[in-house]
């Protein structure tokens, strides 16, 4: 997918207040810090399209950005450890669930993860929310220039053997760096026949 245009449309403090849902829609979440603005803006082409902080939780609203003038994509507060208050942790948990199984032209969600890591359990636990709640969603490892290519390779490997615990077939898997621009082609490429399918197919999302 060749990206032309990239603009930002709103930013919301509740799903109801989201751009009118008439276009596929494919949103990006992960814990704080995780490198998702930094992604974001590599897929686009775009040094400061998302917000990059090097604070954790900085993202606090759904932001929409019109991609092609066809398709939204969103980013979505991160989830863990942000130094926030315990009633505004909530707060972003009730904003992004409730997006999150209400928001009816959700296409596709990339779930974001550290590569650099072991298995965290709040990852793990999202992960299953998302696959109890019938949501369509990708696994992202994110920062794969920060390691050596096998101890990245390993440390994917790991996950997956962790998932397959509970997980008898897993999502599609995409291995990232925001630095080097790796691995977010073939995100856009997943979204570009995702989107010529719903297309092709007539889907609507209107009520």
């Amino acid at each position: 997918m060749v990206i032309k245009t990239a603009e930002f449309v709103k930013s919301s403090g509740k799903w109801q207040e989201c751009p009118e849902p008439t276009m596929p829609e494919y949103a990006f979440i992960g814990r704080s810090n995780v490198g998702k603005s930094s992604l974001i803006n590599a897929m686009m082409n775009h040094k400061d399209l998302a917000k990059t902080s090097g604070t954790p939780g900085k993202t606090q609203l759904i932001n929409h950005f019109l991609v092609n003038e066809n398709w939204y994509l969103t980013d979505l507060p991160g989830y863990g450890y942000a130094k926030v208050s315990k009633s505004i942790r909530k707060d972003f948990e009730k904003l992004i669930t409730n997006y999150i199984l209400n928001r009816r032209n959700l296409v596709n969600l990339f779930v974001l993860v550290d590569s650099r890591h072991t298995p965290q359990k709040i990852d793990l636990e999202f992960i299953q929310w998302c696959g109890e709640s019938g949501i369509p969603f990708s696994i992202v490892f994110t920062k794969a220039d920060k390691l050596k290519p096998n101890v990245t390779l390993q440390n994917v490997e790991n996950y997956k053997n962790e998932l397959h615990k509970t997980w008898a077939d897993l999502p599609e898997l995409y291995v990232t760096s925001a630095e080097k621009k790796t691995g977010g082609d073939e995100i856009l490429n997943f979204i570009q026949t995702t989107n010529e399918f719903l297309k092709n197919n007539s889907v609507s999302f209107e009520e």
